[in-house]
């Protein structure tokens, strides 16, 4: 009997892509065929941030992902505890606090 189910997916997660890469904004753009996700992490202080990792989707993976994280905020929230709720997207460029970079 071979394998039994052939809809079966592999999933390879390289080492370097296993470390993963710290974003502390995400900017989404669409368009009527895609979503676009860019990753960014602002450092304090710094007056350039960089995009670390682009994502383009489906506006139906888009939705998808809508929903996982919906589902993987409440599955977090029901062990940890509500996550505080930012009523306010803060100004781009955030200084986390610390003085304004000039040069």
């Amino acid at each position: 009997m071979e394998n039994e189910n052939k809809n079966e997916l592999q999933i390879e997660l390289k080492e370097e892509v296993a470390q993963g890469i710290y974003s502390n904004l995400a900017i989404i753009t669409h368009s009527p065929s895609e979503f676009i996700i860019d990753f960014v992490r602002i450092m304090p202080g710094m007056p350039k941030a960089d995009v670390k990792s682009r994502i383009i989707l489906t506006p139906e993976h888009a939705k998808r992902l809508l929903f996982a994280l919906k589902d993987n905020i409440a599955k977090y929230e029901a062990v940890n505890g509500q996550i505080k709720n930012v009523e306010q997207i803060p100004p781009i460029p955030m200084n986390f606090g610390g003085p304004i970079a000039q040069a």
